[in-house]
């Protein structure tokens, strides 16, 4: 039996799959920790974490999945990661890694984004990055540059989260042109690493890690780090790719045209096209996925809204920790529209979606005479689609179609009400799979090592579990819910006189 491994390295967990190859189907799977990672913010727009936590949960999750499972590890064929998206690590010369991490969904840096848009100049940042620099990990390591000196003299190489776990299985620094994309290190147009961009920043290209394919042997697993991992030395990784874009891949979302949706810490809406397209404000962006070639290629047009799992882990907390099941039951009890009751659910970090300004969540027409807990609840639910129909109006904009989307059947997608929102506010169709990010990962590693000759034989034990499509009559209903919503966001987030003391103030 050939065995496949894909990690999924999360802002919440660390997630393993273990996959039997010739049958695609997932064996078993582990999250680790229990408990939720924590978010470090020395400062209220910041947002760190350690990159040695991640690696030493990657260590528990793969010693429980051996303990779940019992496989031989001399029979994985293969290891496959993904990532959370736009995070900057730091090594010096000796691997060590020189300061926490600045994950996803940090602000700190939007200001030197901002003054690289403008110096230079929008038009040349849309036409060859396809993005703003925004709030991405080049704009990053600029305020390292600017604000930690003495940090960044000491920087040997610039990692993802991925490259920072791969380099502890392997020992090689290396990173892919899907992950340069990310950080808005590289130019479209050129094909290239984005070296205006680096000039502008003062940045030395030879911070950047040597570059290799997606699907190719990246490295294999070092004595020492399968004695760590239990594992079996040698073993290679042969895939990486950012959480959106694996995620994407997961759902065999590959081709112009198709859409993929996750509803993690944040959610996402992500669209294939084999053309440069382009949001004139950056709210939506753009990446090279995971098939593109310089004579195929293809980008995803990436939507994010920070507030979205996050919002329900944290109303967890506030309602008694009660499980995410029963929260989903309580969300159900109160009608569409939770009346009245609103959420903007903008309270992690800068939104792109809302052009990176200053936000926080609010909770909105709360009465005490009417609302619960249920109404509560529904309206997070309600308010994140919301934000994410936002985001999908602009995408069609754009001139992307959003009429179907695939899903796999996880996080926010488990809850009945969280389904009958997506479909009904925004008019598509939607398919949900029997599949995740980590098993994504694995069957990229099964390209990669060669096992199987195209995604058509990867995704041979992918499933569609459920279509749901729109109601005429909940339709009518959710449109006007969204209106209201939509009304709310104008006045207090959108409207050219608002300021960040005014959204503070009226912070939920």
């Amino acid at each position: 039996m050939n065995y496949l491994l894909g990690y999924d390295i999360g802002s919440s967990s660390i997630k393993v799959a273990l996959l039997d190859a010739d049958s695609g189907r997932c064996l078993a799977s582990v999250t680790s920790p229990k408990k939720e990672m924590e978010i470090l913010a020395p400062l209220a727009s910041w947002a760190e974490q350690r990159p040695e936590r991640w690696w030493q949960e990657v260590v528990n999750a793969t010693h429980e999945l051996k303990q779940t499972y019992g496989f031989d590890a001399t029979q994985v064929a293969g290891i496959g990661i993904t990532y959370q998206m736009h995070g900057l690590v730091l090594v010096d010369k000796n691997g060590h890694v020189l300061r926490p991490a600045i994950i996803w969904c940090d602000s700190r840096a939007v200001e030197y984004g901002n003054q690289a848009f403008e110096g230079l100049g929008e038009e040349y940042c849309l036409q060859n990055l396809l993005n703003s620099p925004g709030n991405f990990t080049a704009s990053k390591l600029k305020w390292v540059k600017e604000n930690e000196p003495a940090i960044f003299e000491q920087i040997h190489k610039i990692q993802l989260p991925g490259d920072f776990i791969a380099f502890q299985m392997t020992g090689r620094l290396c990173t892919t042109v899907s992950g340069l994309s990310e950080g808005v290190f590289w130019n479209f147009r050129e094909q290239a690493i984005a070296q205006d961009l680096l000039d502008f920043y003062g940045i030395s290209r030879d911070l950047l890690p040597e570059v290799v394919d997606t699907f190719a042997e990246q490295g294999r697993l070092t004595p020492e780090a399968a004695q760590e991992l239990g594992l079996h030395a040698g073993t290679p990784i042969a895939y990486r790719a950012g959480d959106q874009p694996n995620n994407a891949f997961s759902l065999n979302v590959l081709q112009p045209g198709e859409i993929a949706a996750t509803a993690g810490t944040s959610g996402v809406v992500y669209g294939i096209s084999d053309q440069p397209v382009v949001d004139a404000r950056s709210r939506v962006n753009a990446f090279v996925h995971v098939n593109s070639t310089p004579a195929q290629p293809r980008n995803g047009m990436l939507l994010c809204v920070n507030g979205t799992g996050i919002l329900n882990s944290w109303l967890r907390k506030v309602v008694g920790e009660l499980p995410y099941d029963e929260m989903n039951q309580l969300a159900s009890q109160a009608p569409v529209g939770a009346e009245g009751l609103q959420f903007l659910p903008f309270g992690n970090g800068a939104e792109r979606v809302l052009e990176n300004r200053p936000t926080t969540a609010e909770l909105r027409g709360l009465s005490f005479n009417i609302h619960g807990r249920s109404h509560v609840l529904r309206a997070a639910q309600e308010g994140i689609v919301f934000a994410l129909n936002y985001g999908m109006d602009i995408m069609r904009e754009s001139g992307v179609q959003v009429r179907k989307v695939r899903a796999g059947n996880a996080n926010m997608f488990l809850s009945p009400v969280f389904r009958e929102a997506f479909v009904n506010s925004g008019n598509v169709e939607l398919e949900l799979y029997n599949t995740d990010a980590a098993q994504g990962a694995a069957r990229g590693a099964g390209i990669g090592v060669g096992l199987y000759a195209s995604p058509t034989e990867a995704f041979s034990g992918l499933e569609r579990i459920l279509t749901l499509e729109p109601t005429p009559a909940l339709q009518e209903q959710y449109h006007s819910a969204y209106a209201r919503w939509h009304e709310a966001l104008t006045q207090q987030i959108l409207s050219p006189t608002t300021t960040s003391h005014h959204v503070a103030q009226h912070a939920f």
